[in-house]
């Protein structure tokens, strides 16, 4: 398992400076909703919020993965910030606004940063939804919470999540694929996202930003496999979406072993999407995200296991 030894950063103040104009070129361009920007202060750095929506109510807190920030949810700030308060995060370590200032050398730390965003926003039962890294965040968030008897965290929601399996070659080609498919013309780039299996491909605006991004350096801890154990602690509410054909993880696998070991989760596996699953399919999991728990009570889940892949 890698080990950061210093935080991410840029390469250079111009090099930051370049970002920042793309970043708020691509926000204005998609943001769907007026929004206001929030930076909140960490254990770790400034993390930079776009918050939208109703002031009352249990917020939803949106984590990004790898290589991206808030403007990656783009599509789903309308549909949720019309019923609850929306925070959408530039987590510490990738590129943003968010300026990370220490190292994140563990799960507890990465959970850390996100607990201190919580209590910052003073967010009572938040509902977490993280995408790759971002629900491994989310999960971490959640373990803190428990151990120190809080109750900020009252469901998570983990789109084709990092944590459940180990790093592998596919999924570093997978990367690979669609970072050189980036640099490609526009008709081009459109027709290779079904080749490479990303979706992002399609989305103007955040390719732009992940070109610009370029010049970010990102020293992050890879996420370790959960252990059954840590899966069953988990008190809150949990679902987990999962792309069928995901470069990142078996997804059937994934469901297997969580009705095994953690049967109260909501597990459903979406067929025709892979790790890219947050902009394949954006009305299902912004959906999820507003229906789930459901009418449970806080601790319970209702299960469904739904492992048709298509």
């Amino acid at each position: 398992m890698r080990i950061p030894d210093r935080p991410s950063g840029f390469t250079s103040d111009s090099a930051r400076d370049k970002y920042y104009a793309v970043y708020d070129r691509v926000l204005g361009e998609l943001w769907p909703v007026p929004v206001d920007a929030i930076d909140v202060e960490t254990r770790a750095g400034t993390v930079r919020i776009h918050r939208a929506g109703p002031a009352e109510g249990d917020p939803v807190i949106l984590l990004a993965g790898a290589g991206g920030n808030a403007l990656s949810w783009h599509r789903y700030i309308e549909p949720l910030a019309r019923t609850r308060p929306v925070f959408a995060v530039d987590p510490l370590g990738e590129p943003g606004r968010s300026v990370q200032r220490r190292t994140l050398a563990t799960s507890a730390e990465v959970g850390g940063w996100v607990t201190d965003v919580l209590t910052a926003v003073e967010a009572e039962r938040a509902h977490l939804a993280g995408f790759s890294s971002g629900g491994f965040a989310a999960v971490w968030a959640a373990v803190e919470q428990q151990l120190g008897g809080g109750g900020r965290v009252a469901a998570l929601t983990l789109v084709d999540p990092g944590g459940f399996a180990p790093i592998t070659g596919r999924f570093v080609r997978w990367a690979a694929a669609g970072a050189i498919a980036s640099m490609l013309p526009h008709t081009l780039r459109h027709r290779m996202a079904g080749v490479v299996g990303n979706g992002v491909l399609r989305e103007d605006g955040l390719v732009r930003l992940m070109r610009a991004g370029w010049s970010f350096r990102r020293r992050v801890l890879i996420p370790p496999a959960y252990t059954d154990e840590q899966i069953r602690e988990l008190s809150v509410p949990v679902q987990v979406l999962l792309g069928a054909r995901s470069a990142l993880l078996d997804a059937r696998a994934v469901a297997a072993r969580l009705a095994d070991i953690a049967p109260s989760w909501r597990v459903e596996i979406v067929p025709g999407t892979g790790h890219s699953l947050p902009v394949e399919a954006p009305e299902l999991v912004a959906e999820r995200i507003l229906t789930f728990p459901g009418q449970a009570s806080p601790g319970t889940a209702t299960p469904k296991h739904n492992t048709n892949d298509g």
